[in-house]
């Protein structure tokens, strides 16, 4: 037994690199993030399909039935800081294992509720709490896998979510007919449980420098690898590797000198040691517009395809049809979400700027979805709405690791921070929504607040880079005006370097 343990300890412990792999394990990594998007945001945006199913058995309202995605998305959102704390404390794959668990418990659960009320808490709690374990710590060390690939590996990886919505809303909807929805939710809740097994996959990375004569191996090898994180000689990308830096310390005792930090580097080191959420991201002007984006941008994430085979109901078209609606978004969302990475991988564009042009042209299409008529006219809509999100989608949390946000040394630690101010907009989006279509009775007016969210997003997606440049505001200091600036990226000649004040760096031209 001993023994197979620590073959299995060896086959799914640490990765070590001289550098960032773009390959290597992190394809195992980018096929677990795809079923993980298949059993999570899949699930999610194809439960539209139930909607009328328990509005009849439970004799309830549009809005009170909307509740249960939104208490969902609430807290997959709201307890995201909650995953950072507990993958930076325990690592990857216990956490993701446990949220697979989760999942599959809530759905499952479900099937035997009795009430609204209790689907609140089977599948707005546990099973939420569940989507916010597996999702994000999936997407951030897959983002450390990858650095020139990254864009075009996530983007690859997260059609999950859209090959889902495809195959899910006709094949649920069939088994529906022949067996009950509850039924159903068992099925949907056994087949989550794949991602208890995606969740052992993620094996941690650790990039170890190759031996050069200043002897970097050495100081690799020559203190714990907790106090590396941060001191620039080791970038370690997985918060569980302690035990494996140990390991190799034990091995070199008494042949490596210990390594003589500065004073102020030590300080430094050990104030980042025991950090699990980093918090200070809340000064920065880039990350506040940012957030800014993500919640208003929330709230047309969700509510269309939650609405969108009912709107096409009560222009006409027979309910099977109508829900080939969410097929035909899926089809059009996994080209947008390639077409995306292709893009952001040229580097012609500042990818963020891509993304503003996304948000800018989403808002439009929702604004379509009230104006047209008919089933055509809604394909077209879907189509265009189904592209452009496959576009956001995959690169709004990707998009986090850029230097025009935060960089990747702190996205693991911030990304928690991000979700959880989305999770307010997640929350209202869908009751608002079918708020509007109880006072209205028309199901295309709840895309007016999807349109009115997306378009406060693309504003302050529009200050993220003036804010990160010090061009949106200044701060005064001894009598002089100094720009708040960040790190740019090293390809543009004149920018302005990062200004770290506490730490006396110096500014390079």
């Amino acid at each position: 037994m001993a023994r197979w343990m620590f073959r299995l300890k060896g086959c799914l412990g640490p990765n070590v690199y001289t550098e960032v792999p773009d390959g290597g394990w992190g394809w195992i990594v980018a096929v677990a993030f795809f079923l993980v998007e298949v059993f999570t945001y899949g699930v999610i945006k194809s439960f539209g399909i139930f909607l009328k199913d328990l509005m009849t058995d439970f004799e309830e309202s549009n809005s009170r039935v909307s509740w249960i995605i939104s208490i969902c998305v609430f807290v997959m959102t709201f307890t995201a800081p909650l995953s950072s704390v507990l993958s930076n404390r325990f690592g990857f794959q216990p956490v993701v294992m446990f949220g697979g668990f989760l999942i599959s418990l809530g759905t499952i659960s479900t099937a035997f509720t009795s009430s609204i009320n209790q689907m609140y808490l089977t599948i707005g709690i546990v099973a939420g709490l569940g989507y916010c374990l597996t999702f994000l710590p999936t997407v951030t060390i897959l983002s450390q896998y990858f650095s020139k690939r990254r864009s075009v590996v996530t983007a690859m990886a997260s059609t999950g979510e859209s090959f889902a919505i495809f195959a899910f809303a006709p094949a649920f909807t069939a088994l529906k007919y022949h067996i009950g929805w509850r039924y159903t939710l068992v099925v949907i809740g056994t087949l989550q449980g794949i991602i208890i097994i995606c969740g052992a996959l993620l094996r941690p990375i650790v990039i170890k420098p190759k031996t050069s004569q200043t002897g970097i191996e050495q100081i690799t090898n020559s203190i714990p690898i907790d106090q590396l994180r941060n001191s620039g000689d080791l970038d370690v990308l997985s918060p569980d590797m302690h035990e494996a830096g140990l390991e190799s310390v034990g091995e070199q005792k008494g042949e490596v000198e210990p390594l003589q930090v500065p004073p102020k580097q030590k300080d430094i080191s050990m104030q980042a040691k025991n950090k699990l959420l980093d918090l200070t991201v809340l000064k920065e002007g880039s990350f506040l517009c940012y957030s800014a984006f993500g919640l208003f941008a929330t709230l047309g994430f969700f509510a269309p395809q939650l609405y969108v085979v009912e709107l096409s109901a009560s222009m006409g078209t027979e309910r099977d049809k109508a829900a080939y609606m969410l097929s035909t978004m899926a089809i059009a969302e996994i080209f947008g979400r390639l077409s995306i990475g292709w893009v952001l991988n040229l580097g012609r564009v500042r990818k963020i700027f891509v993304l503003l042009g996304c948000v800018s042209l989403m808002c439009l299409a929702l604004v379509l979805f009230t104006l047209v008529h008919g089933f055509w006219g809604l394909v077209v809509c879907c189509v265009l709405y189904g592209f452009l999100l496959g576009n956001i989608a995959s690169t709004h949390i990707p998009m986090l690791a850029e230097d025009d946000v935060i960089g990747i040394k702190r996205m693991p630690l911030a990304v928690g921070v991000y979700v959880c101010i989305q999770s307010f907009a997640g929350l209202a989006g869908p009751p608002l929504g079918g708020a509007l279509v109880d006072i209205t009775q028309n199901y295309s007016s709840a895309f007016f607040s999807c349109a009115g969210g997306m378009g406060l997003g693309a504003v302050f997606l529009a200050l993220v880079r003036p804010a990160k440049t010090g061009r949106l505001c200044m701060r005064r200091d001894n009598g002089r005006n100094n720009p708040v600036v960040q790190q740019e990226s090293k390809d543009m000649p004149g920018d302005f370097q990062e200004v770290d004040i506490n730490v006396n760096t110096e500014i390079k031209s």
